[in-house]
């Protein structure tokens, strides 16, 4: 308990950014969690200081937003601590593109399934593990790539706005080497109609990362991988203008951009 006066009264993030809380490990203290906006968000115990990594949607109103730390001891003590978040905005371009029809005026059919798609990958980001999967920082997934494109653009399809832009584009060829950004569980591993053939893994702590517009999927569903091993071949399959690799994180819901999770 003597390090409370460590623990910063305010912190600082940014709409679409991941941000990273850390307090340090004290005598006795058995766990310790987070709760924003009726989320509890776990902390992990990583050497000698407890860490939590939140995200910060990209749409998330920019404002200071009040937050609880619960601290719990092996005694059953319980020492709650209020703290600040100030979310500053960000800008996002407009980015207008053309696609093929059908990915714009959707038939019945086509309706449907995406529906359907759409409330399987809600249930997916509903649920999560509370230990993390990985050990090593977070990686591109395209070797020799270090920018990626497009994250939080207000996209026009054909005329027609649609949600803003969940992921960053990495420049690839079809058929270039996708790699898993961290060790995980695989989750989703097929073809979905808006992003071609896709890839979910689950790291832990509410934290997934997406590989979109796969040539082909070189991994099974509820496999677990390793950081840097090859689950794809990038391509251009789903609503696209022409090959690249379409890279997603979600963290507890929250998309954001995936470069900020490699700072931390």
């Amino acid at each position: 308990m003597g390090h409370l006066e460590l623990l910063l009264t305010m912190f600082m993030g940014v709409q679409g950014e991941a941000l990273k809380l850390s307090y340090p490990h004290d005598t006795g203290l058995e766990q310790v969690s987070l709760n924003w906006d009726e989320q509890t968000i776990p902390f992990f115990l990583k050497n000698d200081s407890w860490e939590a990594v939140i995200g910060i949607d990209l749409d998330r109103e920019p404002k200071e937003y009040s937050i609880n730390i619960l601290l719990i001891y092996e005694n059953k003590e319980k020492i709650s601590i209020e703290r600040k978040i100030e979310v500053s905005s960000k800008s996002f371009p407009t980015t207008e593109l053309v696609v093929a029809p059908q990915y714009v005026q959707l038939s019945e059919e086509n309706q449907q399934r995406a529906s359907r798609e759409a409330e399987e990958i809600n249930k997916i980001y509903n649920s999560f593990s509370y230990n993390p999967y990985w050990k090593e920082q977070f990686i591109v997934p395209v070797k020799n790539t270090t920018t990626g494109t497009n994250f939080g653009h207000r996209r026009i399809f054909n005329g027609e706005p649609r949600a803003p832009h969940s992921g960053a584009d990495l420049k690839a060829s079809r058929g270039t080497e996708v790699l898993a950004s961290n060790s995980g569980k695989i989750v989703l591993a097929k073809n979905l109609f808006f992003s071609g053939n896709a890839i979910f893994i689950d790291h832990g702590l509410g934290i997934y990362s997406t590989y979109l517009h796969l040539s082909e999927i070189l991994v099974e569903i509820d496999s677990f991988v390793e950081r840097g091993q090859v689950i794809g071949l990038a391509g251009d399959t789903g609503r696209v203008t022409g090959p690249h690799l379409h890279w997603g994180v979600r963290i507890m819901g929250a998309r954001v951009d995936p470069f900020s999770l490699l700072k931390l």
